[in-house]
């Protein structure tokens, strides 16, 4: 009994430590005086190449993931599969935009998809991402490892500045992360939000 009544006050004990070692944005190149006066950037995401936990490529994971959940029930992984993608849009990109232009709304910049016509664009790359699980008496933490180019959106291959953040946590109040994607969505929230904090005081 003593698991089942202290497991949600360690895992909220686990969130808040991973959070004090995460929420950090390196600026590792460039500088982002090019962003004051802008009011739209144009925002893109690489999920071209990541690591997911112990699996060295995001393939390797879908494929022993998926075939897993097909040896339980027919169709299931390929199902998974399918969900894993598509949350991308559904899920992480929005959270990202919202918390971001939340952040932003003082200096009245804004990032939007599909927008060639702004002068710059950001690259979301995403580098590692560790899933985390969650059952309820036992857990571990989600978390997705970040880079962020600001590149001229005529040439992408000019790059303004390179920008990192690590270890930036998945996870919801009370420990309801049940589901994969709802962890990682709110790791792609906590990203555009403190990617937000971090320009609204480096911008004039």
């Amino acid at each position: 009994m003593k698991k089942y009544i202290y497991a949600p006050l360690l895992a909220i004990l686990a969130m808040f430590s991973q959070v004090s070692h995460a929420q950090r944005v390196e600026l590792k190149s460039g500088d982002l005086d090019a962003l004051s006066g802008q009011k739209v950037v144009n925002i893109e995401y690489d999920y071209s190449q990541f690591g997911v936990g112990k699996f060295a490529t995001e393939q390797e994971y879908l494929d022993k993931k998926s075939a897993e959940y097909n040896a339980k029930e027919a169709g299931r992984g390929d199902n998974w599969k399918k969900s894993w993608v598509a949350d991308r849009k559904a899920r992480y990109e929005p959270k990202f935009e919202e918390l971001f232009n939340k952040g932003m709304e003082d200096k009245g910049l804004q990032v939007v998809q599909s927008r060639p016509d702004a002068k710059y664009t950001f690259i979301v790359h995403t580098n590692f991402v560790e899933p985390g699980f969650n059952v309820g008496v036992m857990r571990k933490n989600a978390y997705v490892d970040y880079t962020i180019d600001l590149v001229e959106s005529a040439s992408k291959t000019s790059k303004v500045a390179e920008l990192g953040m690590r270890n930036v946590p998945g996870s919801m109040a009370m420990g309801m992360d049940f589901d994969t994607g709802a962890r990682l969505a709110e790791s792609y929230a906590k990203a555009g939000k403190t990617l937000a904090s971090f320009l609204d005081k480096k911008l004039k």
